[in-house]
């Protein structure tokens, strides 16, 4: 007869209790999360500026200027979603930094709401950056970290995180998560809502840029949420790799170069950025995004950034669309920035001259638009 062994046996009945409820820690996630979630009750919503065209084409473009937020754009949204989410997640502790990967509005942004919740923030940018930029970023208090190529800035907010034991917020990776976008004063629920009184309350299209694709990810869903037939039209500047990631349906496409408009373009399709729920995609000339937001300064008296112009250029192509096929109706995009951020770029004709963009054939474009509707 064969012996059997002695095996390992458990230990029955053995209880294990590790308690690691900090109830210093939870008093002060309480007073953050009660200092972001204030910040947007003390704020009123955004305009809906309605951009002056012929009353005879049938056809209303307004814009949702996200530029009046305290931080003065779209990315204060994004950024107030983003501490929250990880506040709640327990990512951010008392203390600790918070590192994100940024060329300027978004960390613009959350330096603002690190500062409001007292830890401290290093921004990950490229060092082409617009100065104002990086001036409004060191005025909220944060630190700004530069790379010399901007696909760099992933792989060192990341380390910086790791050396500092603070948070990396990778906008990137969790701007889709971060929104609710089913309401909640979302800034889609937001241009349904100030719309329902205008003469087309539906738009046909609302035409969005992408820099993590949080933006159109969150318009999309709303609009198949809420049941509406609503377009979604994204604009994508040169040097991006969102439209040829989207046109080939390739997640892994990249671009060699950065984008020169700031805040939108990535040169690789980021996590945030949802394909599928996109109708619509153009890729739109630097030059035409630049003389775009000269001839909004005309019309309404507002300075933008160039991102506002790389949506404003799709949006009146669609005008042009809608105006040739006598089709009536209405189209939204945003304002996304103030055009004084960057007053030594796109507004700086020797920026122009060194950049070797020639705007002048985009301005004819859009001078024969404004006589005629239609986009040449």
């Amino acid at each position: 007869m064969t012996s059997v062994p002695d095996r390992p046996r458990p230990v029955v009945g053995a209880e294990e209790d590790v308690n690691r409820y900090d109830p210093g820690y939870r008093a002060w996630l309480e007073t953050a999360i009660r200092k972001v979630r204030s910040d947007a009750n003390r704020s009123a919503d955004t305009h809906l500026v309605r951009v002056p065209l012929p009353h005879e084409w049938g056809v209303d473009l307004y814009l949702k200027d996200e530029s009046v937020h305290p931080t003065g754009s779209l990315k204060h949204r994004l950024a107030r979603s983003l501490f929250l989410h990880a506040l709640c997640n327990g990512w951010i502790r008392p203390g600790k930094p918070v590192i994100e990967a940024s060329s300027g509005s978004t960390a613009v942004s959350e330096a603002y709401f690190a500062s409001l919740i007292g830890v401290p923030f290093y921004a990950v940018m490229a060092r082409s950056t617009s100065r104002q930029k990086v001036e409004l970023i060191e005025f909220h208090g944060g630190t700004c970290h530069f790379v010399d190529h901007a696909d760099e800035v992933y792989a060192v907010a990341a380390g910086l995180a790791e050396e500092t034991g603070g948070h990396y917020m990778d906008q990137f990776t969790y701007a889709e998560q971060a929104t609710d976008w089913r309401g909640n004063n979302n800034i889609a629920e937001s241009i349904f809502e100030q719309m329902s009184m205008e003469e087309h309350p539906e738009p046909a299209w609302i035409v969005a840029t992408a820099g993590t694709g949080g933006t159109s990810a969150t318009l999309a869903r709303y609009v198949r949420y809420t049941g509406r037939s609503t377009g979604i039209c994204v604009a994508d500047p040169e040097n991006s790799a969102f439209f040829p990631g989207w046109r080939d349906r390739d997640p892994a496409v990249t671009t060699a170069i950065g984008s020169r408009i700031e805040g939108i373009g990535r040169q690789r399709v980021e996590t945030s950025f949802i394909a599928s729920s996109i109708d619509r995609m153009m890729r739109v000339p630097d030059a035409a995004s630049i003389a775009s937001v000269l001839l909004l300064e005309r019309l309404i008296g507002t300075r933008a950034g160039a991102s506002t112009g790389t949506s404003l250029w799709a949006s009146l192509r669609i005008v042009s669309e809608m105006v040739a096929a006598g089709r009536q109706g209405s189209v939204v995009s945003l304002i996304c920035d103030p055009g004084e951020r960057y007053l030594d770029k796109y507004y700086s004709a020797d920026w122009l001259s060194d950049e070797q963009i020639d705007i002048a054939p985009y301005e004819r474009r859009l001078e024969e638009f404004m006589r005629t509707g239609v986009m040449g």
